[in-house]
């Protein structure tokens, strides 16, 4: 019996309860939980990938369209020499000067809706190609350029998908912008309006900009007189923020610059809950596995004790039986979330398609039982729309997460068999011996 308590011996043995626990009443069980714990990595892959990718659609949206990662004032003495560091500097990618106002903007038939009009660079689709990504250009030329102004003068403005159709404008059309957001009397404002042409309606991965969002040239004249410009600044690294932070403020204290993790704080922190939150309800999928092997593995201690006496018995160590049923639980745990990491992969990287063949499995099953219920009713039957945006989901896969998920499902079985495997030589060898 010499290596019996190697851990190729406790494999062996492993192996052959396994084999002649398939015949027994326990088969159905660990069959189960290995069923359990494969859709339930598979799930998990599923949901947190498909929520990476609603997430990662708001926050790509807001910090290439609204925000940015680190913002810094640009109405003071040194602007010039900030934005010369800030252009040589090797960490950002990209900067733009800005100005936002506030706004009551006024549509072709008189419509009214609350605008956030934002002032760029006539060259933002060339210098900033975040921005130029998440923007789509439903219809009409992102052209801001004053000097592509209408024939009758006025300026050009695009505007969100959402915005303009409460306005009721459309491309060519012209809106009415009263900059309430100005260092004018509020009266002053209302009597002193200006008209732009529209030039774009666009849209993004967030509504929120879709529905106030307009963009217009900085260099408008007459439409952001007396407010103070902003430098909105991106990096190559969107973490590395808190070192290029800390320079800024060192060298240029008056820019009173500010990193993202500060001014979107509490919508990332709750997408994060919101995560979380998700996570530990399709978690709770592996704690009913759990106690079903823990259980499983009760019963297996209590059928193989004569089995357990005799290797004890025969020299075998009690930490290296007990081994043996925490093996069972990690092969279990291990046949469960590896199908489940696979097949969570593969659906990921098929949502289209996956979504495709249920749209087309519902329909077909809905139109041939209306056949047999209410043949008159079997045309008006029609694909749900809903599969096609699901289908449209982004799922995005992080490995540490995946690593994380599939961890989790073999740990839950190797901790139930561990708990179980407590019991093991409660009575006594002779006693067990005697009886048998």
């Amino acid at each position: 019996m010499k290596g019996k308590g190697g851990l190729s011996w406790i494999y062996y043995v492993a192996k052959r309860f396994s084999l002649v626990d398939r015949k027994g009443a326990g088969s159905l069980s660990f069959k189960l939980s290995t069923l359990g714990i494969c859709f339930g990595v598979m799930t998990l892959i599923i949901v947190i990938s498909v929520m990476n990718g609603f997430q990662r659609e708001f926050i790509d949206a807001i910090m290439e369209v609204s925000s940015f990662h680190i913002r810094a004032e640009a109405n003071f003495e040194r602007k010039d020499e900030l934005k010369k560091f800030l252009k040589e500097n090797p960490r950002v990618l990209c900067l733009q000067e800005f100005i936002e106002s506030e706004c009551l903007a006024v549509g072709p038939n008189g419509k009214q809706a609350a605008a956030l009009v934002r002032g760029l660079e006539s060259d933002v689709f060339e210098s900033d190609k975040g921005f130029a990504k998440e923007i789509r250009v439903l219809r009409g030329n992102f052209d801001l350029a004053v000097e592509g102004a209408a024939a009758d003068g006025k300026a050009s403005v695009a505007l969100g998908s959402t915005l303009a159709r409460s306005l009721g404008a459309r491309v060519g059309d012209t809106v009415s912008l009263y900059a309430l957001g100005s260092n004018k009397p509020l009266l002053q404002a209302f009597n002193e309006k200006k008209d732009f042409v529209v030039a774009a309606i666009f849209m993004t991965g967030y509504a929120d900009i879709n529905q106030t969002f307009a963009y217009v040239d900085i260099n408008c004249e007459g439409f952001f007189d007396g407010q103070d410009s902003s430098f909105g600044i991106k990096l190559k690294n969107s973490s590395a923020d808190s070192a290029l932070l800390h320079e800024i403020n060192q060298k240029f204290p008056e820019a009173k610059a500010k990193s993202w993790r500060e001014y979107n704080r509490s919508f990332f922190g709750a997408l994060r809950v919101e995560k979380n939150m998700l996570m530990l309800l399709v978690f709770l999928i592996f704690v009913v596995v759990a106690i079903n092997i823990f259980n499983s593995m009760r019963r297996i201690v209590y059928e193989r004790r004569f089995e357990i006496s005799t290797l004890s018995a025969l020299g075998g160590k009690i930490s290296s039986i007990k081994n043996i049923f925490i093996m069972r639980g990690f092969l279990t745990g291990l046949r469960g979330a590896i199908p489940g990491l696979l097949l969570g992969m593969f659906f990921c990287v098929n949502i289209k398609a996956v979504f495709a063949l249920l749209s087309g499995a519902s329909f077909w099953i809905q139109y041939l039982a209306l056949l047999v219920v209410s043949p008159q009713d079997a045309a008006s039957v029609a694909q749900n729309p809903m599969f096609a945006v699901y289908g449209n989901i982004p799922a995005r896969m992080y490995a540490s997460e995946i690593f994380f998920i599939t961890l989790f499902g073999i740990l839950s079985a190797v901790l139930s068999s561990w708990l179980a495997s407590r019991e093991v030589l409660n009575a006594a060898i002779s006693e067990v011996l005697h009886d048998e």
